[in-house]
């Protein structure tokens, strides 16, 4: 995954209603949910949860499939492990103590 592309992906998820959207198919894999259900649960508008689901298949965090007049929607894991393998690339932690470990030690 290049910095533009990261960058892309975490800017779709830096609006709320977005991340909530995915928030909710995550709990809903692996059937997904219907675009209908995904308004319903989120009290949003059609037009408004349109503009949302445009912007997470733009960068490939969900899909979606067509059944007749039925659209359902899908977290694609894949890109939610490849962002989150780009944020930890550089990462030297390896073996080295948790955040936690270290700050219940500071305060011992």
């Amino acid at each position: 995954m290049t910095l533009d592309e990261a960058a892309a992906v975490l800017a779709q998820l830096g609006n709320r209603s977005r991340l909530e959207i995915l928030r909710l198919l995550v709990r809903a894999a692996p059937e997904g949910l219907t675009v209908g259900e995904i308004g319903e649960r989120l009290a949003l508008p059609p037009s408004t949860l349109a503009f949302h689901l445009r912007g997470l298949v733009s960068v490939g965090l969900i899909a979606q499939t067509r059944e007749g007049r039925t659209v359902l929607c899908r977290p694609c894991f894949a890109a939610l492990d490849q962002v989150a393998a780009f944020l930890k690339a550089e990462c030297r932690c390896d073996g080295a103590a948790s955040a936690t470990d270290a700050s219940t030690r500071d305060a011992a």
